[in-house]
């Protein structure tokens, strides 16, 4: 079997998930299965792979899930436990004496928070920082969860080209030079693109309150009809596991927790394990009382575990090397390549630039820098096109569509914290994600970074 054809089916296999999970045909862990295992048993058939390889794949692929799984399960548990506890009731009500009835509010601040929150370029962490913080603030306003995402994302996309971010650093080893020089020539591009992710938050609030959000809206007032024996229900059941008194000891322990996150000492999910031993001892001691606390939040661990595992076997078998084989994203990074030069070599830059977003849902970051970056650039070098200006649209676009691929776990966490779709969310954000990058994309043309 040739690699053009293994590039073609791993494309199918892209399209084949992201059409089945956009029809909500199945739950995304099903089809992150399916799909990927029977285009491992068509390379089986066509003499690619083995079922040895597959197997070591699908173990490779687990490897680099794993983690993320651990992380989302105890994260899951932790900000359950000081939801319960009442903790985010406390600041919720500080947040909204700051934003009041003001939805534009909630969305700036929102924007604000995950750009400050992205400063150590870590998703996952910020996710952890952006989600609980904001989402009851959300709930409360009746606005929608999607559009936390969608802000939050977009905002952590342009912080993502800090020199410590991984995008970054990789493109700045394949070009051979340090990860700061290269910041230096995004500085421009980043520094454009956080006002426009301030104006993309405005612009979210604006439709949000279209919508009827707000504390005194369309969608407040309709919510106002529930009947009293269910709010009467719901604040029983808030008031019998509040612990307003352990409220300071619980921020203490939210800011220690988060603070060892960023500090990156231990593995990410080491800090929340921690956290929630600390928290369920404090808050709600007795094995009865701590199993009924990790019987209320074991649904979204669970679900989210599932997907992340079904993750694990579409990042194997698509992603992973087996020594001597090109692996099948390889495959599709070669295809695209001898593709792209025949008529459009000469605008190289611009055209990798436009099409980063969509390839975000196929490639992972290590594939697309390591893999595709090295490539183009020596198609860039054949038309006379610098790699520099390659490298910039390739870092600035992909980094937009960072946080919106399946294929970056720390963009499942960040769906399971939100209880978002990952359907939802790629549906909801993927052209302002696609607009935004290629905004950002013309901001480097205009200032003379890239050539038009």
């Amino acid at each position: 079997m040739s690699e053009v054809v293994v590039g073609l089916l791993g494309f199918a296999c892209i399209v084949a998930i992201v059409v089945t999970l956009f029809k909500s045909k199945t739950l995304p862990s099903i089809a992150f299965i399916i799909f990927p295992m029977i285009l491992g048993a068509i390379l089986v058939f066509g003499g690619y792979y083995s079922w040895e390889n597959i197997g070591k794949l699908i173990k490779s692929g687990f490897s680099s899930t794993g983690p993320t799984a651990a992380l989302f399960v105890f994260s899951v548990l932790y900000f359950g436990i000081m939801t319960d506890a009442g903790m985010f009731d406390v600041i919720i009500g500080k947040l909204m004496l700051l934003v009041k009835d003001n939805v534009i509010g909630v969305c700036v601040m929102t924007c604000i928070i995950a750009l400050i929150g992205h400063l150590d370029g870590g998703g996952a962490s910020t996710f952890c920082i952006v989600v609980p913080a904001m989402l009851p603030v959300y709930k409360k306003m009746h606005m929608r969860p999607a559009t936390l995402l969608r802000i939050a994302v977009i905002s952590m996309g342009v912080l993502n080209l800090m020199p410590w971010a991984g995008p970054t650093m990789r493109a700045a080893t394949v070009l051979g030079i340090e990860a700061g020089s290269l910041w230096q020539t995004l500085l421009p591009i980043q520094a454009c693109g956080i006002v426009l992710a301030l104006v993309v938050a405005v612009l979210n609030g604006i439709i949000e309150q279209k919508r009827g959000a707000g504390l005194n809206g369309k969608l407040a007032k309709e919510a106002a009809h529930l009947s009293v024996e269910e709010v009467a229900a719901a604040d029983a059941e808030n008031k019998d596991l509040a612990r307003p008194k352990l409220f300071v000891f619980n921020v203490i322990l939210t800011i220690a927790v988060i603070a060892l996150l960023i500090k990156d000492i231990f593995p990410s999910y080491v800090p929340f394990m921690l956290g929630v031993a600390i928290a369920i001892l404090v808050n709600y001691p007795g094995a009865k009382m701590q199993k009924k606390i990790i019987n209320l939040h074991a649904g979204p661990a669970l679900m989210m575990c599932s997907t992340l595992m079904g993750a694990a076997v579409l990042m194997g078998i698509l992603v992973k090397d087996i020594e001597g084989v090109n692996s099948v994203i390889t495959c599709m990074s070669n295809l695209i390549s001898s593709i792209l030069p025949a008529a459009l070599g000469q605008h190289l830059p611009l055209v990798i630039g436009i099409l980063s977003v969509p390839l975000a849902l196929a490639f992972d970051t290590d594939s697309y820098f390591y893999g595709m970056l090295p490539v183009m650039i020596g198609i860039g070098e054949g038309f006379g096109v610098g790699a520099m200006p390659i490298a910039v649209a390739m870092v600035v676009c992909r980094n937009c569509a960072t946080f919106i691929s399946p294929m970056v776990p720390a963009t499942l966490l960040g769906v399971g914290l939100a209880d978002v779709d990952i359907k939802d969310h790629i549906k909801f954000s993927f052209l302002w994600v696609w607009g935004f990058s290629i905004i950002c994309m013309l901001i480097g043309a205009i200032v003379g970074i890239i050539p038009l």
